[in-house]
């Protein structure tokens, strides 16, 4: 059974915390692909620092060497709010033979029952949970209870089953990145060195001036 991983996220901007677990659920699970799908507008965040167009650049520099990963401006050019949901619908229309792989971790799979027709996303898709060595998936709440319902050790189907797997989860997260850049302070071997060159080409994530006269 072919299988395509489905990385979504905001990527503002794109690090390694993003990179590398990708990289290792696509070597275990022996993906075909890992599809990096920038939103355009966020419904469970804030929104971006930057534009939807910068954020796809990022990504598209930070994956050039990767052959089997691949940008997809899906989100970005249908616009609106991005729901993973609709983009999962498109996907499969694309790909109606293989299995699509929503990557997630545990912080946001403990709010997936709050998620957009979240059942729909289970009738056409399979869901891995990434997770540092040794952190349980949510077993609580209403995220726990479809966890338990649909938990598998191999996927044996092309949608409706829920895998959980041990990454090397890096403690970077964009905001950090941002906290660091808008303080003045070098973000330097937190994300690739190409997008840190892009991100200073285009002033991005700048210094956020005192107010205090």
């Amino acid at each position: 059974m072919e299988l395509i991983g489905i990385n979504g996220g905001t990527f503002d901007p794109v690090h390694y915390g993003h990179l590398r677990p990708a990289l290792e659920v696509m070597q275990s699970l022996g993906l075909q692909q890992v599809r990096f799908i920038p939103c355009y507008r966020p419904v469970h965040k804030n929104a971006p620092n930057v534009s939807a167009q910068q954020r796809s650049e990022m990504i598209r520099l930070a994956i050039k060497n990767q052959p089997k990963f691949v940008l997809d401006t899906i989100e970005m050019d249908k616009g609106g709010p991005s729901y993973m949901v609709d983009t999962l619908s498109i996907l499969k229309q694309q790909f109606p033979d293989t299995g699509l792989v929503l990557m997630m971790g545990t912080d946001a799979f403990a709010k997936f029952d709050s998620w957009h027709h979240w059942s729909k996303i289970l009738e056409l898709a399979n869901i891995l949970v990434m997770h540092r060595p040794g952190e349980p998936v949510p077993q609580t709440g209403k995220s726990g209870e479809i966890y338990k319902q649909h938990c598998v050790s191999e996927y044996t189907q092309t949608q409706g089953q829920i895998r959980d797997m041990d990454v090397t989860q890096l403690d970077i997260s964009s905001t950090l990145v941002r906290k660091y850049l808008q303080a003045g302070l070098s973000a330097e071997y937190l994300l690739p060195p190409c997008v840190m060159e892009y991100i200073n080409k285009h002033g991005l994530y700048q210094p956020i001036e005192s107010t205090n006269a």
